[in-house]
């Protein structure tokens, strides 16, 4: 995304309009294991505490019989002439009695991320939605798509009030392929959520992006799959849903010229956020195995080791538990050992044979 410095502008028939500058967010570092940790915290806070009774299950007088009846001493309950007299009571492992580890109301429901890692992970997220690659690798349909980044004049969208217009709108920029795609999606979800309001699940299309004020969440409302965030306040369960990165974003101008307002540069600090600065690239160019290979850092290496671009040839090395050169270039202190092993005499009443004496005085000579 670096070199490109511009991108382009759309208006409602899908001609170009404009150029706009390209923002430093969306040449951010992209962090997939940031992004999937910060998702993984802040998809629990909207959590709602849940337990058991916490006098479920012991609502009742129950004591145990004790030994000598030929029955286990759970506690049972007490009376007679009903099917509930004697029976087991208060265990995990009775009928009626409590459950085991009930969860509690004070539980930790909720996480706390540091602020510099959530907007480090939504930097993140937009620089994956303007590569094209990572877009279609989560699934949406883009092949329609002139651009990516795709940029919407203002005059074009900031208007839609009805749905239809909206759909009207999707459908002459090629980006109602990825809304049908989402519309196809909905089936019915498998197991007991069924039952609990939350009976269908559905893909996610594409997310559109306005700035300030705006009634754009009435027109794309009602369309599945399609959702409506304002640029000053960007959340990362919108950007990257499931932690996965790549989400298609529909951008208006106006937002997107917001950019570098809202998150900065890396020369630049940001204007909403106090004194955050966009993070820097850890290497300019990320191709290792490139950069091993290139003639400048092959002249510097030294001869004897085996270079990338080269074919690898088997190199043949002594052990060092057999060869005392070898074991001196690894452990300097390896003289002394080797010396003190040599120059002691053995204690009385050991065996030392012919074959010993000879590789101590080889030994020697190689020390000496």
């Amino acid at each position: 995304m670096t070199t490109r410095p511009f991108v382009q502008v759309f208006d409602q028939d899908n001609k170009v309009v404009s150029k706009v500058k390209l923002p430093a967010v969306l040449t951010t570092p992209i962090r997939p294991d940031l992004v999937n940790f910060v998702h993984t915290q802040i998809n629990k806070n909207h959590r709602q505490a849940y337990a058991p009774a916490s006098y479920a299950g012991e609502q009742t007088s129950a004591e145990s019989w004790g030994t000598g009846r030929a029955v286990s001493r759970i506690p049972r309950v007490p009376g007679s002439g009903t099917h509930r007299s004697g029976q087991g009571a208060f265990g995990n492992m009775c009928r009626g009695g409590r459950m085991y580890g009930p969860n509690k109301v004070w539980r930790r429901w909720n996480r706390k991320v540091n602020v510099n890692q959530k907007r480090y992970a939504v930097a993140s997220a937009l620089a994956a939605s303007a590569i094209p690659a990572l877009v279609m690798a989560r699934g949406h349909k883009i092949s329609g798509i002139q651009e990516v980044p795709l940029v919407i004049a203002n005059e074009s969208i900031d208007a839609l009030i009805k749905t239809k217009n909206a759909v009207a709108l999707l459908k002459k920029i090629n980006a109602y392929t990825d809304v049908q795609k989402a519309i196809d999606s909905k089936h019915v979800r498998a197991g007991a959520g069924k039952s609990r309001n939350r009976r269908y699940r559905i893909r996610k299309g594409p997310l559109v992006v306005c700035a300030g004020k705006s009634k754009l969440a009435l027109a794309f409302r009602n369309i599945p799959g399609v959702e409506v965030a304002n640029v000053s306040r960007l959340n990362l369960l919108k950007l990257a849903p499931g932690g996965h990165l790549g989400r298609f974003i529909i951008w208006t101008k106006g937002a997107f010229e917001q950019l570098d307002t809202v998150f900065g540069t890396q020369s630049k600090a940001s204007v909403q956020k106090k004194g955050y600065r966009l993070p820097r690239p850890v290497m300019a160019n990320a191709d290792v195995v490139r950069l091993v290979a290139s003639d400048e850092v092959q002249s510097a290496v030294r001869a004897s080791n085996i270079t990338v671009s080269r074919p690898v040839k088997s190199v043949k090395r002594s052990n060092p538990l057999k060869n005392v050169r070898a074991m001196v270039k690894l452990n300097p202190a390896a003289v002394s050992v080797r010396r003190t092993k040599v120059t002691s005499k053995p204690s009385k009443g050991t065996k030392v044979s012919k074959k010993n004496v000879l590789r101590s005085k080889h030994v020697a000579s190689q020390l000496a």
